[in-house]
């Protein structure tokens, strides 16, 4: 294996799966991985298939599994486990800190609010209920015997702040090596993903995939973005109306050219021109958008060639985040231009509007959504270039 920036290691591999995908969807190029194999991935997620085991063995097999992943290069870790804290919690912890390193801090918050998992006041509770009075209570393999993590575990029960991260991280490092965390909702799980950034490379998050989904979007490079470029050829109505309230949005430049812009390729190659020394990297959007009163001449097909071939030579002189493309044929006139392979798909802005990233070509990791002109809300386009804009992605 080969290059991995990011491991999650987890006991079971449907909870290796679910918290993988929180990193697809926040744009890492991710790899659930049954053997180990090389990989161009930025993080591998891999099963040590231990909550069953004794102790020994189960922290023997997490640290084993964590020291492989060591080996090739990642140096950040991700340590899964069941948000109800079934299995061999703090062996494993143990385990990973022994080879993480001397530093080491494991911050544990198994809170996962969308699916009623909570830490209040250091208490594990199932939509409110203390888990032990619930079914994980009863788990005939690994019974939670405990609601009190931290008495569960072993462990130190911290209080962030939430208003300082480094001042948390410096809490949770004075009560290492395992501190426990209270979260109640998403954003309680933002606070404590900055406190774990703050801690830097001592840092050895665990929990479920709901701390996993804010550590993605925390974890990820952060680049100095240009504009998202929205290219628009579609003609439907729906696709005219989210380009209306596109344009109204304060930031967004428009770019629209006229007939007589169209009229030939001297007057297509002058407008381009103007486009380009017009550009502004500080705006937050930029749009190209075909006319609706096109010259009988011209095909739809000669207005998405050079519509596609605009935005690409944009993307060649400029910095963008990424694209937004409404209209199949202006979607394939782009990924022509600008040599694609294929779009790695990472996830869905909205329902039918795929997100992904270039794959091969000089645009290669550049961030890419794609929609087809006649449907999706009147926000569609601003909520898919403020994606583009926000997503992890390789900018060029």
């Amino acid at each position: 294996m080969t290059g991995p920036h990011i491991a999650v290691v987890a006991d079971d591999l449907t909870g290796a799966g679910d918290t993988a995908v929180q990193f697809v969807r926040a744009g890492w190029s991710t790899e659930l991985q049954l053997s180990a194999a090389d990989t161009a991935a930025e993080v591998v997620a891999v099963t040590t298939d231990s909550r069953a085991l004794p102790s020994g063995e189960a922290a023997q097999a997490a640290g084993q599994a964590l020291q492989d992943l060591r080996a090739n290069g990642v140096d950040l870790l991700y340590k899964k486990v069941d948000s109800t804290l079934r299995g061999r919690i703090r062996a494993e912890i143990d385990g990973v800190l022994q080879v993480w390193g001397p530093g080491a801090v494991a911050v544990v918050c198994p809170a996962y609010p969308a699916n009623g998992r909570t830490v209040r006041d250091g208490v594990l509770l199932v939509d409110g209920v203390e888990v032990h009075r619930t079914a994980a209570g009863q788990d005939p393999v690994t019974p939670v015997t405990e609601s009190r993590v931290a008495e569960l575990l072993g462990a130190e029960h911290v209080r962030l702040t939430g208003i300082d991260a480094g001042e948390d991280a410096g809490l949770l490092r004075a009560a290492g090596p395992v501190a426990v965390v209270d979260a109640e909702t998403e954003a309680d799980l933002e606070r404590v993903a900055a406190a774990v950034a703050a801690l830097g490379p001592d840092a050895v998050p665990v929990g479920s995939a709901g701390l996993a989904a804010q550590l993605a979007r925390t974890w990820a490079p952060r680049h100095t973005h240009g504009p998202a470029l929205v290219m628009v050829t579609s003609l439907h109505r729906t696709a005219r109306d989210q380009v209306a309230r596109l344009a109204a949005e304060p930031g967004t430049r428009v770019e629209r050219p006229g007939a007589a812009d169209l009229a030939d390729e001297d007057a297509w190659r002058s407008w381009s021109r103007s486009v380009l020394e017009r550009f502004d990297a500080g705006a937050p959007r930029l749009a190209l958008v075909a006319p609706e009163d096109r010259d009988g001449a011209l095909s739809p097909a000669d207005v998405a060639r050079r519509f596609g071939a605009l935005a690409a030579r944009i993307a060649e002189e400029h910095t963008l985040s990424g694209f937004v493309v409404t209209g199949g044929d202006g979607a394939r006139s782009l990924t022509t231009q600008v040599q694609a392979r294929a779009i790695a798909l990472t996830g869905e802005v909205a329902p039918g509007i795929p997100i992904g990233t270039v794959s091969g070509g000089p645009l290669h990791g550049l961030t890419i959504v794609t929609k087809a002109g006649g449907f999706g809300s009147p926000t569609a386009l601003l909520d898919a270039a403020d994606a583009v804009r926000h997503t992890k992605g390789q900018s060029t």
